[in-house]
């Protein structure tokens, strides 16, 4: 089965906590502070591996959650960082930020890596927080939190050349012929439901890849028959072969059909018609064809080349071949996202509105609710066990400028602050 787009969950591993502890050395009087750092969490890491081909895998195992980095110990040693977890993909994956839209990476080259979900930093041990003013400090950092984010993998298959055109205009036909693929061929629409890629030999030294794509219909920019899996796929290649049907057996008439299909491209993504496009005039070797032909050229003009071939024969197959190297020789780079446009000799600054550090609002219950990304994380490094922790907190929290807010709210003595599932009183 091939598979091409998948929704996954990925967690960075927590790092390890902190330790408090204290030298208990004989003849060493005050020894101090002696509690070391937690480890990294594990990151979790996509790499692209050119044996796969599709994203079957990821059916069955959609959850991807690193290590947790080890705790910090006594006598200043420091916990074990987690081993990162790597996940291989095919080339070609595209990694999406399912909540944010933002596009994370665009893995094409074997070994590419990127990391999804970057593991928690270790908490420090108590021996970091040690000033001439609290040499024996009592508390300790937690471990930061492990990133975690729903992603959108998408697969566009990696081909230089991508054959379109209707359902059974010979496109698998033709590749079977020129190349080691095996793709499945009958006399019915839509024989072919998944690209098919194989490598062809153009016989003077060059090579490509060359995909047959599912047969596209009219409506398929928006979706209608196979639309929108086989879009996607034709969006990198960068020549397109426009195969057409030259003996009508099926009552169409060859201009129309020419014009159909670039109109779904240029409707899926206008970028589609900036590609070089070689038109092939296919089964010449059927009675009508001829005449088909001499039709066609009068109705596209002087200036659009038009290769007429046989992949039943063969005949002009080898010259279409070598016109396709040909084209790929100077036939550019399309990227995918106008964000991936690198601009050289300058600098593109883009401006993104601060993060705010927390946001307040009200329950049902009336209970005032704290909450905020780095609010967040710093209440998870606490440790809350701890008096001097708790303390720190506070400080911080002050220092954020939570307790002013809260005022401003309407805050009083004695009303509750929810923060998570966790309740505290509001003290002035």
């Amino acid at each position: 089965m091939f598979v091409d787009k998948v929704k996954v969950y990925a967690k960075g591993g927590d790092g390890g906590n902190g330790m408090v502890a204290y030298r208990r050395e004989k003849y060493v009087p005050d020894g101090g502070p002696a509690g070391g750092d937690g480890g990294r969490g594990a990151s979790v890491i996509l790499e692209v591996d050119e044996g796969l081909r599709t994203l079957m895998d990821f059916r069955y195992n959609k959850h991807f959650k690193g290590k947790r980095g080890e705790h910090g110990m006594s006598k200043n040693m420091h916990g074990k960082k987690a081993e990162d977890l790597v996940v291989k993909v095919p080339p070609g994956t595209m990694v999406t930020d399912e909540e944010t839209g933002a596009l994370l990476a665009d893995l094409t080259t074997h070994g590419q890596r990127a990391v999804v979900a970057k593991g928690g930093r270790g908490g420090r041990g108590n021996v970091r927080f040690a000033t001439p003013a609290n040499p024996a400090p009592d508390h300790a950092e937690n471990g930061e939190p492990g990133e975690e984010r729903n992603l959108l993998l998408e697969l566009k298959v990696l081909a230089d050349v991508g054959l379109v055109g209707f359902p059974s205009v010979g496109k698998s036909t033709l590749l079977s012929i020129v190349s080691a693929a095996k793709p499945k061929i009958a006399e019915y629409h839509f024989t072919t439901i998944t690209p098919n890629l194989g490598v062809v030999d153009a016989q003077d030294g060059r090579s490509f890849v060359m995909a047959d794509l599912p047969g596209l219909i009219e409506g398929a920019h928006e979706g209608v028959g196979l639309g929108h899996q086989f879009l996607r796929h034709i969006e990198r290649t960068r020549v397109i072969v426009h195969i057409v049907d030259m003996s009508a057996m099926e009552g169409r008439d060859p201009v129309e059909d020419y014009h159909k299909i670039n109109e779904e491209l240029s409707q899926y993504n206008y970028r589609l018609t900036e590609r070089p496009q070689l038109v092939v005039a296919n089964k010449m070797d059927m009675p009508e064809a001829n005449e088909n032909l001499k039709r066609f050229k009068e109705a596209l003009g002087e200036e659009t080349k038009i290769f007429p071939v046989s992949a039943i024969t063969k005949d002009g197959v080898r010259e279409l071949m070598l016109a396709i190297a040909d084209e790929l020789e100077h036939a550019p780079e399309f990227p995918l996202h106008d964000s991936e446009e690198q601009v050289e000799g300058r600098v593109l600054y883009k401006h993104e509105l601060p993060i705010e550090p927390f946001t307040i609002t009200r329950g049902d219950d009336g209970v005032f609710e704290l909450s905020g990304a780095e609010l967040e994380r710093a209440f998870k490094m606490t440790d809350f066990a701890r008096e001097e922790s708790v303390r720190r907190f506070a400080r911080r929290m002050r220092k954020m400028g939570v307790d002013e807010a809260l005022r401003k709210r309407g805050a009083k003595d004695g009303d509750l602050v929810r923060i998570m599932k966790f309740e505290f009183e509001f003290v002035e």
